[in-house]
């Protein structure tokens, strides 16, 4: 018997079949599995290098300070009108007449006594000059009267003259002195309301209205003819609430800002209200000032009035929010998360806004961007630095 041995070439083709088709799928699972294995490291890189970026940005950066506490002056806003301190009303004092001059205008300053107007007086100046012949006229028969006396008394002696003669020219010579004595008063008390027709300053000060011009009819119930300021002293009256009212005492410095200009003024109150108005519940607080052409009373000014200093914390306007609720600030707590907390706001001023209560100025306040914030959200505090 006869054995061959089969050739590889020799091989039937189903075998051949079954190998090729083997080795396709062990090829294409080995791809397969690769092309899974870069695609899941792929994505495991990307997520790493993402996941970082994307934790970071979900903890914003604020600025926060730690306010501490400042000197606060005590200031209370209010409102009211420009007046003379001391205003003098000048009329006629005297029986009047026809305005002959007017000497001053309105914004003239004036000393005590001078003459403001001139009232025609030709009458009073003929009675001046009749009077003031009577008197010479009294005065001659008293004098008569005293010689006629002494050549009496000189011849008593000789036996001439009684007693009695001596007696009646001695009360003629007295009733001559009295009789000079009266037309002297009358002439006095004629020139004194002549005077009276000049229509004279009470005080030095300075004029503030003129009601009078030549050729007017003037009398005693004429009215005022002239107003004035007294040494040209103003004042504010200031209305006050009747709680800041009691804040305040005289002596306390105020600046007052007339309405129409930036100039501004300083004073002190010299007289508080002693009653409260039943109506607005408001009082007055009498500001005096010193005069200024801008101070034009009946004016209306503004004042801020100081009443004392205390200590509190100080903020800018950016760190304090409001709402329905109230007046609030963001501080950020020792775990780095936003706390809200309600404040008393005081006194707003180009330093900041001042907090009466709610924080002691220690705690670390967020200083702006407080409206992108919410309570409980974690933050990365950074200190603001100061220039």
């Amino acid at each position: 018997m006869n054995y061959e041995t089969p050739l590889i070439g020799d091989a039937p083709a189903d075998m051949l079949d079954d190998r090729s088709a083997k080795r396709r799928r062990v090829l294409v699972i080995a791809a397969m599995v690769a092309i899974v294995l870069i695609l899941l490291a792929l994505w495991i890189s990307m997520r790493g290098d993402g996941a970082r970026p994307a934790a970071a940005a979900q903890v914003p950066v604020v600025t926060v300070i730690s306010p501490g506490q400042s000197v606060v002056a005590h200031q209370i806003n209010a409102t009211g009108s420009l007046a003379a301190r001391v205003e003098m009303p000048v009329g006629v004092v005297g029986e009047g007449g026809a305005v002959t001059r007017v000497l001053v205008q309105p914004g003239d300053w004036v000393r005590a006594g001078q003459i403001l107007a001139v009232i025609e007086r030709s009458v009073q100046t003929e009675q001046i000059r009749s009077l003031a012949a009577q008197v010479e006229a009294n005065r001659a028969d008293a004098k008569l009267a005293q010689a006629q006396l002494d050549r009496a008394k000189a011849l008593v002696s000789r036996g001439f003259i009684s007693q009695a003669d001596i007696d009646q020219r001695t009360a003629t010579r007295d009733a001559a002195k009295a009789r000079v004595n009266i037309a002297a008063a009358q002439l006095a008390e004629q020139r004194a309301r002549t005077g009276r027709l000049d229509i004279r300053a009470p005080a030095a000060g300075l004029v503030l209205t003129r009601d009078v011009e030549p050729g007017q009819i003037v009398a005693a119930g004429s009215g005022i003819l002239f107003r004035m300021a007294k040494d040209g002293a103003m004042e504010m009256l200031a209305q006050v609430s009747e709680g800041d009212l009691a804040a305040l005492s005289t002596g306390n410095s105020a600046t007052v800002t007339p309405v129409g200009g930036k100039a501004q003024f300083t004073g002190r109150i010299w007289q508080l209200s002693p009653v409260i108005d039943a109506q607005n519940r408001q009082g007055i607080a009498r500001i005096a000032l010193a005069y200024n052409p801008a101070i034009r009373p009946g004016g209306f000014a503004s004042a801020t009035i100081v009443s004392g200093t205390r200590s509190a914390p100080m903020l800018p306007e950016s760190a304090v929010q409001s709402d329905e609720k109230g007046n609030y600030v963001y501080l950020i707590n020792s775990r780095n998360e936003v706390e809200r907390r309600a404040v008393t706001v005081g006194q707003v001023s180009d330093q900041g806004v001042s907090i009466m209560g709610g924080i002691s100025g220690i705690e670390r306040i967020v200083a702006s961007a407080g409206a992108f914030l919410t309570p409980g959200e974690k933050v990365k505090p950074v200190a603001r630095t100061t220039s």
